[in-house]
């Protein structure tokens, strides 16, 4: 298996590693919400440094909701068995919150592509999430260089 940064951190804190599947789809999307605001933060700030707001701004329309929810219905026909089950529990998971700028079908299907993040990111599979990461925003226009 190959050895991820969640491996990693909780070896530095002496924490064992809990069966995935304890989890609640909301506290994988958890998870994955901060996992893929890292990744795209560190994909833009990647591209050059420029003004801090203007860094904040075109993350935001990467990491919004929208976005999330486009990205997830580029993936979903690349999806493996587990990982659509992953994304339609975290999708359909009832939430007290509600993005601000978000429809509830687009606020829903992004929780669904969060818990999939955290879900791959919490099993160590940091290259299948790059993976599809990657493909997401290439299939969107938000990829690195668009």
């Amino acid at each position: 298996m190959e050895k991820g940064i969640n491996s990693y951190i909780l070896g530095k804190f002496g924490i064992e590693k809990k069966d995935i599947r304890s989890y609640s789809p909301l506290t994988l999307a958890y998870i994955g919400d901060g996992i893929y605001d890292l990744i795209i933060r560190s994909m833009v700030v990647g591209e050059g440094s420029t003004h801090v707001n203007d860094l904040h701004c075109h993350t935001s329309q990467i990491v919004k909701a929208h976005s999330q929810s486009e990205m997830v219905g580029e993936l979903l026909p690349e999806l493996t068995e587990e990982e659509l089950a992953v994304y339609k529990r975290g999708r359909n998971a009832k939430s007290s919150t509600m993005a601000k700028n978000a429809t509830v079908g687009d606020y829903r299907r992004a929780t669904g592509f969060e818990a999939l993040v955290g879900y791959l990111y919490l099993e160590d599979k940091t290259e299948r999430m790059m993976e599809l990461i990657t493909t997401g925003l290439k299939r969107i226009g938000k990829g690195a260089g668009d």
